[in-house]
């Protein structure tokens, strides 16, 4: 799993997206009827080097398998890059990355879609601000995990 990340994220493997997607849906347990998918916003600058979102193509692809809608209720504020932050400069720097819009509903369960989970900072700040913002539930997917190694 390791190195179809690395591949979609470094070599600009768009399919693999696409793929991911299609391996989370047909890993997940059979979801309440009020779940929505949340895909982790990705930087911008990301998007324009690899001419893609990777996260939002995994996200749409699980929804559409799964026949649950996706929102986009998380915005990237910050052009911060976690890549070769240590721990502690992840989480600072999450804490300032998102911000939420629009209303949410505290009767949806919010399903937050990430790829790789290495410190958790993301996620948890991620989470964080969908409650802040009135969520009840978050609930979290990701496709790998990474050490800080």
């Amino acid at each position: 799993m390791g190195d179809a990340i690395k591949g979609m994220k470094i070599v600009s493997m768009r399919q693999v997206a696409t793929v991911l997607g299609e391996i989370l849906a047909s890993r997940l347990p059979r979801l309440p009827s009020h779940v929505v998918i949340v895909p982790v916003p990705t930087l911008r600058s990301h998007i324009r080097q690899r001419g893609f979102d990777h996260t939002r193509i995994i996200a749409t692809t699980a929804s559409r398998h799964l026949k649950i809608p996706v929102e986009f209720p998380l915005r990237r504020i910050s052009k911060t890059m976690q890549r070769g932050a240590t721990g502690v400069q992840r989480y600072q720097q999450a804490k300032e990355a998102f911000r939420v819009e629009g209303v949410i509903n505290p009767d949806t369960i919010y399903l937050l879609v990430d790829d790789v989970v290495t410190t958790g900072a993301t996620i948890r700040e991620a989470t964080k601000r969908l409650r802040e913002a009135g969520a009840k539930e978050v609930w979290v997917a990701v496709l790998a995990r990474e050490t800080l190694d």
